[in-house]
């Protein structure tokens, strides 16, 4: 379908391939002339029997701006404020729109609000072990539910693409994938006399200013996958790793940016959506150790902005971003 992919793509796209949900089971139709036809789904909570070709669907958490982007048949969706600097103006107005039937968190579902919506599929996009704030057997005397949720941030590809194809809506999924793919490899070869032969540290935003600590980020993480996507190579790896996140990324004290950081030609270093620095990074920046880093002596720290994308379509908003703040490396 593609022309021209990167290799760590086709590796991502060979691997959410092979995640996809399988095995069909075919019935009649009801009275109302719809399809009966099911499939066996492989989801988080188990092998689930889902419709084929799902016609109401609720999502919750990350499965929200994954299925409003790929024009999925939803009726009911959770509160997803952290998206919505990320979302398109359209995709933006099609979340107002929808009902919410649940809050920012999974604790607050409504399952009545569910019940009235009168789904026949329900997908959970929250991690694992947020899973157990939500009581999934109410949920599955409404409809059959399927829990994909996060792990790795990176992982964001292969579980959106699940998210899509339990709700059946997979063909304008691929073409977003498509065009994202395309996009990513014509940076790839824009930067390809400079970008592969540096050394990258990146800044994530989530250090807590009131322990003293920062973000380091490595490969995989929410401000390196997209980057690496285009033919950044981050070094080093988290010392002590640990679920989720934890596995890409660490929570060093400023006194250790030297020894975290001393080896990048590199930074790159998270910002908000307005481009604005988040106090944490900001924090960072104060710091004298910071200013004495080699590659901020040489200047070389370029800002990242929509790091947190978790969608093809947003993740385009994410390379855009790149490809602006690396434009200098192409005069040097």
């Amino acid at each position: 379908m593609f022309t021209r992919r990167s290799p760590g793509l086709v590796g991502a796209l060979a691997l959410s391939l092979a995640l996809a949900g399988c095995g069909s089971s075919t019935g009649g139709e009801d009275a109302s002339g719809e399809s009966g036809e099911t499939r066996v789904f492989t989801a988080d909570n188990g092998e689930i029997t889902i419709p084929a070709d799902p016609q109401r669907v609720v999502a919750t958490g990350y499965a929200v701006p994954v299925l409003i982007e790929a024009d999925a048949p939803l009726v009911g969706i959770s509160s997803w404020q952290r998206g919505e600097p990320l979302m398109s103006e359209e995709d933006l107005a099609t979340y107002e729109e929808l009902p919410k039937v649940a809050g920012e968190q999974a604790a607050e579902t409504n399952y009545e609000a569910i019940a009235e919506a009168d789904p026949d599929l329900i997908v959970i996009g929250v991690p694992a072990p947020v899973l157990g704030d939500i009581d999934v057997e109410r949920l599955e005397s409404i409809a059959p539910v399927v829990a994909i949720g996060p792990t790795v941030p990176s992982a964001w590809r292969e579980l959106s693409r699940k998210q899509a194809d339990a709700a059946g809506a997979l063909d304008r999924f691929d073409a977003v994938q498509g065009e994202y793919e395309n996009k990513a490899a014509d940076l790839a070869e824009k930067y390809s006399d400079v970008l592969p032969q540096l050394k990258l540290g990146h800044i994530g935003e989530y250090g807590e200013v009131a322990k003293g600590t920062f973000q380091r980020e490595f490969s995989g993480s929410w401000g390196t996958n997209i980057a690496e996507d285009i033919g950044a190579a981050y070094y080093g790896e988290v010392k002590e790793p640990g679920p989720g996140s934890r596995a890409v990324s660490e929570y060093p004290s400023v006194e250790e940016l030297p020894d975290s950081l001393g080896e990048a030609d590199a930074i790159t270093y998270s910002v908000k959506a307005d481009g604005s620095i988040p106090e944490s990074v900001q924090y960072v920046m104060d710091s004298e150790l910071w200013k004495n880093l080699p590659a901020v002596k040489d200047g070389k720290t370029f800002p990242i902005q929509h790091t947190e994308a978790a969608t093809y379509g947003q993740a385009m908003r994410t390379l855009d971003a790149i490809d602006e703040s690396f434009a200098p490396l192409l005069e040097q």
